[in-house]
């Protein structure tokens, strides 16, 4: 059977990569807040399999994420 708590993962999952892809309005503190909500679905998958691999994995895609949008941030704001 299939636990709650990865259908609610995937589900949050699935609507924070599309509330990313999406966003309104399109700058960068608002996609770099809606990375957030990807990063709690993962989570959620990933304390079906193990609490030590949901913590590590969160803090690798919150970490990786914040990385890659401030760079894509300084890296525009360059360009100008």
């Amino acid at each position: 059977m299939i636990e709650p708590t990865l259908i609610l993962g995937l589900l949050i999952l699935v609507i924070g990569v599309l509330s990313v892809a999406f966003v309104r309005p399109k700058t960068y503190i608002a996609r770099l807040i809606n990375l957030e909500i990807p990063a709690w679905g993962l989570l959620l998958i990933m304390l079906t399999y193990g609490e030590a691999l949901a913590l590590l994995t969160f803090i690798a895609v919150t970490a990786i994420g914040t990385f890659v949008i401030v760079r894509l941030m300084e890296w525009r704001d360059a360009s100008c």
